[in-house]
């Protein structure tokens, strides 16, 4: 397949970047960073997570960040909603996607969320229900396709069997996602081929960890199999507390460099965005993740 001449990105920075963030944010500097990224180009923002505060503290903030941010009209909003309670919370912040998610790893499963790959996919059965009933778009994450902290590597055949769990209960796009980001292109490229078996290459997107240095390449594979949706993260914001050094997500500002300097398209302005990502890297007072904005931010200064 050809690779694509434009492609889509999903900043989860917001969620999936500072969910796990020691020190709390407050909802004027996650809304900032919305509000930036937004100004950057960006047309789809993972904002927040509709989870009990008692988990995840630093989302409890949710309804306050979804009412402050000013939306602009072709960029859609997404929220996580772990449960029907979770859901009906984010309902009356209108978010224009839910985000519902599963395991390709059983250990993981039971370890994130205390229960089997099936029972997961049951629970969230009703929440995509009432989110499709509303109108409101589904898309699931789906998580350790290629490797789990617990059981080590994961066979595609068990990649296949969620994509067709979430698919049985109407979830429309599903991330093929390395969580802990030990995956390498070919191990991607056969998880991605799972997914492919359930879903359309227009309802499938990438979401890669760099723990391993590997999310571009493994970026790159997925290209070149004509996927041209991916989730990454500013400033490469965020890591998984189940996964034991696992880094964040591979930086926005990293997948964008690398696709203008293919001559692919993505409505994003760079500049923008490497200021967008200082913005949030100098609130939490560390240096960014992204190779690509370090180098560029160096230049600007000589």
């Amino acid at each position: 397949m050809s690779i694509p001449t434009r492609v889509k990105l999903v900043d989860v920075g917001p969620r999936d970047g500072l969910q796990n963030e020691k020190q709390p944010v407050p909802a004027a500097v996650k809304i900032e960073l919305v509000h930036r990224l937004q100004d950057a180009g960006l047309t789809e923002i993972e904002v927040t997570s509709f989870v009990s505060p008692k988990w995840v503290p630093q989302m409890a903030d949710n309804t306050e960040v979804m009412a402050g941010i000013q939306r602009q009209a072709g960029v859609r909003y997404s929220v996580l909603t772990p449960n029907l309670q979770g859901f009906e919370a984010a309902l009356k912040s209108k978010p224009d996607e839910i985000v519902v998610f599963g395991a390709a790893s059983e250990a993981f499963s039971q370890k994130n969320i205390n229960c089997s790959i099936a029972e997961s996919i049951e629970r969230f059965a009703p929440v995509v229900q009432a989110a499709r009933a509303a109108g409101i778009y589904v898309r699931g994450a789906m998580s350790c396709t290629v490797g789990c902290p617990y059981e080590g590597e994961i066979a595609p055949a068990r990649v296949s069997y969620l994509a067709g769990l979430m698919k049985g209960i109407g979830v429309q796009h599903v991330g093929v996602a390395d969580t802990i980001g030990v995956g390498t292109p070919l191990k991607v490229q056969r998880a991605m081929e799972a997914t492919l078996k359930h879903y359309d290459i227009n309802d499938v997107s990438g979401h890669f960890h760099d723990t391993y240095g590997q999310a571009l390449a493994n970026t790159l594979i997925s290209l070149q199999m004509g996927v041209w949706q991916f989730d990454a993260s500013v400033a490469g914001l965020g890591g998984c507390p189940y996964a034991k050094g696992a880094t964040g997500n591979v930086a926005t500002e990293d997948v964008v460099y690398l696709l203008h300097g293919m001559g692919i398209e993505t409505g994003i302005d760079l500049d923008k965005l490497i200021d967008a990502g200082k913005f949030i890297s100098d609130f939490l007072q560390r240096k960014s993740g992204s190779r690509a904005a370090t180098a560029l931010l160096n230049k600007r200064s000589n």
